[in-house]
């Protein structure tokens, strides 16, 4: 077995060149995908189609040699293994039915053969990939999951979610419980199926108050790493996007092994907050990779090297934008892979 650079850092092995994955880097920037997509359909039909889903995965690592390559599934499947409908429509994003803020939860049928397909796909790229790139395989945190099924799809203010914790926090505490009773089995099937590590997107997450993140962040992320540590032996990456001056409670109350740092994060406060030795994921802004120019270099150096004390896992504060060009990732990864 080859060497897998990124999880040895998930493991907590402090790197000269830190491995490197982007959020989002199997997906709409690379032609190869946008020709499969037009051949094969909608974004739903590639997800549950494991043949073609395996590719998608596998394309990036073709192109780039990615250290790490990411699952290609979408965090929505959770609620429709729950029995939500959920479809994808163009110019509209994701749709959920029923919303959850006026349905209740015990009406719908659960659907849990929903994630064979996604565990079909672990199992063909886990056989597929180079000895040496860590597969990463992951599922959306419960207040995120949660804040789509309430509102039947995404929301600026995630509105919906917020106003039910207040107003029937029973209710939606059992939502968030179910959410999080799913999530911890099928991030199991995912391991069992070949992924080396996880991570958990929460990417709404800078959206609530201190308390109210505390009980719908990390409480049920605590409960997932709990549970998925009892049953798995590997790496967990917590990625609670916009959580700011709340990330030091999260790493050290949730349990994860590594923490995402999304680009408003301020690097040197981070290394001095975060407990020591935690490896950290992250930070370019993925704007800055759209952009391109003489500040590309220029930022991953900054970044590499505010974080060269710590094991550190090179990645984007967020998804690469879809119009972002392969000659910018191209000149991104020849900056992170140069030594210092």
């Amino acid at each position: 077995m080859g060497f897998r650079s990124l999880l040895a850092v998930l493991n907590g092995e402090r790197q000269a060149v830190p491995p490197v994955w982007f959020m989002r880097q199997a997906g709409r920037y690379l032609p190869e995908y946008r020709a499969l997509r037009a051949e094969k359909g909608g974004f739903l039909a590639l997800v549950y189609d494991s043949d073609a889903a395996a590719e998608i995965t596998l394309q990036p690592i073709r192109r780039f040699g990615f250290d790490g390559a990411i699952l290609f599934s979408d965090i929505l499947i959770v609620p429709h293994a729950m029995g939500q409908t959920l479809t994808f429509t163009a110019g509209e994003g994701p749709q959920l039915a029923p919303q959850l803020a006026g349905a209740r939860l015990e009406d719908l049928s659960a659907a849990p053969h929903h994630l064979d397909a996604i565990y079909e796909t672990v199992r063909k790229v886990a056989t597929a990939l180079p000895n040496e790139t860590t597969f990463l395989g992951f599922a959306g945190a419960p207040w995120t999951v949660a804040t789509y099924m309430a509102a039947g799809e995404g929301s600026r203010d995630q509105a919906a979610a917020r106003l039910m914790a207040y107003r029937e926090p029973e209710r939606f505490s059992a939502l968030i419980d179910a959410i999080v009773d799913v999530t911890v089995d099928y991030l199991a099937g995912q391991v069992a199926a070949g992924v080396h590590a996880v991570q958990i997107f929460d990417s709404w997450s800078g959206s609530l108050a201190p308390q109210e993140f505390d009980r719908w962040v990390i409480a049920p992320t605590r409960a997932i790493v709990e549970r998925l540590k009892a049953r798995t032996a590997v790496p967990i990456i917590g990625f609670p996007k916009g959580a700011g001056g709340n990330l030091p409670r999260y790493a050290r109350e949730t349990g994860v092994d590594a923490v995402g740092l999304d680009e408003t994060v301020d690097l040197v406060w981070a290394d001095e907050a975060l407990p020591k030795g935690l490896p950290v994921q992250g930070n370019l802004d993925p704007l800055l990779l759209l952009a391109g120019g003489d500040a590309l270099p220029a930022a991953v150096r900054r970044i590499r090297e505010a974080l060269a004390a710590r094991p550190h896992v090179f990645n984007l504060g967020h998804g690469i934008d879809k119009e972002t060009p392969i000659a910018h990732v191209e000149a991104a990864l020849a900056a992170i892979r140069k030594p210092l």
